[in-house]
């Protein structure tokens, strides 16, 4: 076992051989919006993110399937398999079976096999001193996610989001490991300050994430005014007590962003400062424009994340 649980990765790694590890990661959700098709797209993205933060690509994945088969149409969840199949096929993997159970509310998402080389194996403990911090997704998607259900944000203005919801994290990374990247991970539902904290204690160090540098989805901060928010935004503030300090003056709707849970967000990618113009740059040619140096890692006495 080269990566447990014990560095809150995204997802374990077991060694095979000298020159193969297996991925392995499991990951499902609950309907983000009503549309069964963009639901299996973007819960199928999800869950193979966490390969591509590990730095590999995924070869297998079998569907997770939790449906009310007594109360919803099964012409809906055969449009979630169908999202959730074209999003595989996409990745370059093979659909290879799943499970299913009778629950009273649709979840769905995949376990996931991937492959890496052994020794190119990406964590969220590599960070180094003088590190930049690359973010590759815009950030709010729970907040726009529940706006859309109470009816405060139109479908519409959601709609225009989800294909960079649901697009894959694999052409960011494959971009990325033409460098020399110290540390990856994607950033899911601890939301930024929650996921750069998991990477400033993997790796014993400080970051420092800049606000104003952070890509953020239209109406985000705006729905937070408003007074909408998420399940996670408490609980994320909690886990983060006392090892974050806003040192700018900020907003209330900024800080809530900062504890955003995101589903199917960007990659973070910690890599030498000296190489950063140059992977944004290979980024945008791709198509990844919400790419952004966010923050740096920095010398701290205790892992820390400090706003700016």
């Amino acid at each position: 076992m080269l990566v447990g649980f014990e560095t809150s990765d995204d997802a374990a790694v077991y060694r095979l051989t000298d020159e193969i590890a297996l991925i392995s990661t499991a990951d499902y959700i609950t309907p983000p919006v009503d549309d069964p098709y963009w639901f299996g797209q973007i819960a199928a993205a999800n869950s193979l993110s966490d390969v591509y933060a590990m730095g590999g690509k995924p070869l297998t994945a079998l569907n997770l399937v939790m449906f009310p088969s007594k109360k919803l149409d099964m012409g809906m969840l055969k449009e979630i398999l169908r999202g959730g199949s074209d999003k595989v096929k996409e990745a370059g993997a093979s659909m290879a079976g799943g499970h299913s159970v009778d629950d009273n509310e649709p979840k769905y998402g995949l376990a996931v096999t991937g492959r890496v080389h052994p020794d190119r194996v990406l964590t969220n403990k590599g960070c180094r001193p003088g590190d930049a911090l690359i973010l590759t997704k815009p950030l709010g998607t729970g907040v726009l996610f529940n706006a859309g259900r109470s009816g405060k944000l139109p479908y519409p203005q959601l709609e225009t989001l989800l294909p960079q919801v649901a697009a894959l994290n694999s052409k960011a990374m494959e971009v990325a490991l033409n460098f020399k990247i110290h540390a990856c991970t994607d950033i899911t539902g601890f939301g930024i300050l929650g996921h750069s904290l998991e990477m400033a204690k993997g790796s014993g160090l400080q970051i420092d994430l800049v606000f104003d540098r952070l890509p953020i989805y239209p109406n985000a901060l705006k729905m937070y005014q408003k007074g909408e928010s998420t399940g996670s935004n408490k609980a994320n503030r909690r886990l983060a007590k006392d090892l974050w300090e806003p040192v700018a003056s900020m907003k209330f709707e900024e800080k809530e962003l900062l504890f955003d849970p995101q589903t199917s967000g960007g990659l973070l990618l910690a890599m030498p400062a000296g190489q950063c113009d140059e992977l944004l740059t290979a980024l945008k040619k791709v198509g990844i424009e919400a790419a952004a140096h966010v923050g740096d890692v920095v010398e701290g006495q205790e892992p820390f994340v400090k706003v700016v």
